[in-house]
């Protein structure tokens, strides 16, 4: 069986597309199928990641383009594509027709049935990954592993073929098979929190991981071990790098591979509302959420008002002072800690990404193709 990813990763859009479709991908290589990917060379792309972890990227070349002026579309987030949708369609296209991928599976806000028809001769089944439901598709399945309480599952009812396979939910959410694995392995919380991490995804333009750290500095808190990340696209590491050596007992990372080594030795994770969500919560890991990018927002106040997390707000809403208050609330208060670690867990298994392959195998065996070797 032969799939392709068409992803893209920059400055703008951060890297949670591209980490989630690397998850899949990793899982499918476990079963024996090897992913290919196309990506387009967008400011700030990691398409070296991609291929450090041992897949064929086709690279799109740069776009050059009026951000004020080419886009006459209806969708919202056009311009993180770089290029019209046919202009696209057709470079993805001319790659697509020499590898005749059984799937192609996208995982982009600015592609719709547009694009999805353009390439329809060149593969034979479809599937989407999505978290907006502002669009319509043409797919033979969609998956949108986020929460939205009793709307989680008809957000979508009016943009698929009636065909159309749903897999809706963080019960589908796409993790690294090492999340699973650990998730067997780690005993519950106690509920005292002696190790915080922070993390604010591959990229930080607000410096929000600088806000955290400021409110790490109360003198309630400092005895607290603190573990930073600063991700690929981190603008000013040297500040961060500056206050965490001033504070003590914190240790900065940057650029790792995953995440997971040092979740599970967290005690509290704070950190934006992206694809880490669905890894912290798989451990039990509770966490204070900063919503960094507007379709982070809705899922996150369904996920705290539901009593999964907390949930600190928009960016902009989220001051040092803030933040302090909600540390010091959760240290100091061991049941609600155990209360959010317990729900968390409950809520995301970890065997998103099985569930998927498993999917896409047998929809593929339905039509006669071939698995494997």
């Amino acid at each position: 069986m032969k799939v392709v990813f068409r992803v893209d990763s920059s400055s703008e859009m951060g890297i949670g597309h591209l980490m989630r479709c690397l998850a899949l991908a990793d899982t499918l290589r476990e079963s024996g199928i090897q992913a290919e990917f196309i990506s387009r060379q967008l400011v700030g792309h990691t398409i070296e990641l991609t291929e450090a972890r041992g897949y064929r990227v086709h690279s799109l070349p740069v776009a050059s383009f009026n951000r004020d002026s080419v886009f006459s579309s209806k969708l919202k987030h056009q311009a993180w594509l770089g290029c019209s949708q046919a202009e696209d369609a057709d470079q993805s296209a001319a790659i697509l027709q020499d590898i005749k991928p059984d799937w192609l599976i996208v995982d982009h806000y600015a592609i719709d049935i547009e694009w999805e028809k353009a390439t329809s001769p060149y593969r034979k089944h479809l599937m989407v990954i999505d978290d907006l439901a502002d669009r319509t598709h043409d797919c033979q399945l969609l998956l949108d592993q986020n929460w939205f309480s009793a709307s989680t599952n008809n957000r979508y009812d009016h943009l698929l073929p009636e065909s159309c396979i749903k897999m809706l939910g963080p019960t589908f959410a796409l993790l690294k098979p090492e999340f699973s694995t650990l998730r067997q392995l780690m005993p519950e919380k106690d509920g005292y929190i002696r190790r915080i991490l922070v993390s604010m995804g591959g990229g930080d333009p607000s410096n929000e991981t600088l806000k955290v750290l400021l409110a790490l500095m109360k003198p309630e808190l400092m005895h607290i071990v603190v573990d930073v990340v600063c991700g690929v696209n981190h603008q000013d590491i040297a500040s961060v790098k500056e206050l965490a050596t001033q504070r003590g007992a914190t240790n900065l990372h940057s650029a790792l591979p995953s995440l997971a080594g040092l979740m599970a030795r967290a005690d509290l994770m704070i950190g934006a509302g992206g694809t880490t969500t669905w890894e912290r919560m798989c451990l039990g890991l509770p966490a204070i959420v900063i919503s960094l990018a507007e379709n982070q927002y809705q899922p996150n106040l369904s996920l705290a008002q539901d009593g999964y997390i907390l949930f600190a707000g928009k960016k902009e809403e989220v001051s040092i002072e803030k933040l302090q208050n909600m540390i010091c609330s959760l240290v100091g208060n061991r049941n609600s800690y155990l209360q959010l670690s317990r729900t968390a867990w409950k809520l995301v298994m970890g065997d998103g990404t099985s569930k998927v392959v498993n999917t896409l195998m047998k929809i593929s065996k339905s039509y006669g193709t071939r698995t494997s070797d």
